[in-house]
């Protein structure tokens, strides 16, 4: 294996594990911070050593093994500062061995609960709403500081700064490493939901790099939706939320061509959607529409993905019920993002024309400023209304936007001065 391949799969490895790494750091160590800096130096040991040595059989084993005789030290020099705790040495270091064997274990762990625990210490109440989701996308969703600032539509130094505030914030409260109890966990359950649902966001459509999904993320926030489900029986966003995840994966193979190329949605052959996915999403919708009906973001958006689950066909798609599920979820979130989503539903439904009014009185909304999905929308509207050199330059500008390369080259075969413009 080549250097280059040696650290293409490092970070392969980093992303599936480090939440794992970080959160039984974290439940040894008792912060947060600090089980980052450990997880860090066990990263920059495997970036030394497996060039030489090779990548191991269990390289996530490995990472834990590192960071873990590096955290056991560190608790051994905090003895041995602290006076005070030489007389409870054989009792810290049984504790030592208790929580080293809670670690092995919980490498075998299939659902993660030290995962789950991390996710509601980094949305605990003491952060502002901004920070938790920032502080949890970076050490649970292993989602990097510019990909957490594209998701938000904010500056990266703006997204740096919570993340560094809140692990302060936390480290000065020693909050312990628990689950809240039962009547704790609505005060987090939203931040959590929305941590949650941006991880599953930026595995179904990357926002960066050379992969149109990355299916880990997908997999890492459906099975923690399935855990917190399980948590909290009566929530109907739990389930609304599960809803949506299930039917948007179901759609997984559908979306990539055979060279990784993005395939959109009116193009797939919706043959190859999961039915099973879409079974369990259609279920947990009814579940989470019994015990709130549409109540919620969540429940709306999966009550959006359903009504292009149910058509067979692209053409056979209920446009009229999509607009009306967007109206709600605007009255919920009075976000540009949702209008824009709305406008090209409006244009579904009752043409380009309509929908291209619509777009073009959110060009100056500031937080579109930058995002790519406004000027693609706009091509797409003015291609089908005929105005073929003007949705070629939309095209080519949201192509410049985007840092996602396999939709960078969609976007710019669009805009090539011989592209056939789809009507």
């Amino acid at each position: 294996m080549t250097a280059t391949e040696t650290h293409r799969a490092i970070d392969a490895v980093w992303r599936i594990e480090s939440a794992r790494l970080i959160a039984g750091l974290a439940h040894l160590v008792g912060d947060v911070g600090q089980a980052e800096d450990l997880a860090q130096d066990a990263l920059v040991a495997a970036l030394e050593r497996w060039p030489a040595d090779g990548v191991p059989d269990n390289p996530g084993a490995w990472l834990m093994a590192t960071a873990r005789h590096r955290a056991v030290d560190l608790l051994r020099r905090r003895t041995m500062l602290d006076r005070k705790h030489q007389v409870l040495s054989h009792e810290l270091s049984e504790r030592q061995e208790r929580d080293v064997a809670a670690l092995d274990a919980a490498l075998d762990d299939p659902v993660g609960d030290d995962i789950l625990r991390l996710m509601f210490i980094t949305c605990h109440p003491i952060l502002p709403t901004d920070a938790r989701v920032a502080l949890t996308l970076r050490l649970v969703g292993g989602l990097t500081t510019p990909e957490i600032a594209r998701a938000f539509l904010v500056p990266e130094a703006t997204v740096a700064q919570r993340i560094v505030r809140a692990k302060r914030t936390l480290a000065k409260a020693k909050v312990p490493f628990e689950l809240p109890r039962s009547s704790e966990l609505a005060g987090r359950l939203d931040s959590v939901l929305e941590v949650i649902y941006l991880i599953f966001n930026e595995g179904y459509a990357a926002s960066a790099g050379d992969d149109w999904v990355r299916p880990a993320l997908c997999e890492d926030a459906l099975r923690l939706g399935r855990v917190l489900a399980g948590l909290e029986p009566e929530e109907p966003e739990v389930h609304g939320l599960v809803a949506l995840m299930e039917i948007q994966a179901s759609r997984a193979r559908a979306r990539v061509g055979p060279e990784g190329e993005p395939i959109l949605l009116l193009d797939q052959d919706r043959a190859r959607w999961d039915r099973l996915l879409i079974g369990r999403g259609l279920a947990a919708l009814a579940r989470a529409e019994a015990l709130g009906g549409l109540g919620g973001p969540y429940a709306v958006q999966a009550a959006i993905a359903a009504c292009h689950a149910r058509a067979r066909k692209a053409e056979e798609t209920d446009w009229a019920r999509i607009v009306a599920l967007y109206d709600m979820l605007l009255r919920l979130i009075p976000s540009p993002v949702v209008a824009l989503n709305r406008a090209m539903a409006v244009a579904m439904d009752s043409g380009p024309a309509a929908g291209l009014a619509l777009v073009e009185a959110l060009a100056d909304e500031p937080a579109l400023k930058g995002y790519p999905l406004l000027p693609s929308v706009r091509g797409e509207l003015l291609a089908r209304l005929g105005r073929a050199e003007e949705a070629r330059s939309e095209f080519g500008r949201a192509a410049e936007l985007t840092e996602n390369r396999r939709l960078r080259d969609l976007l710019l075969a669009r805009a090539a001065p011989r592209a056939a413009i789809r009507l």
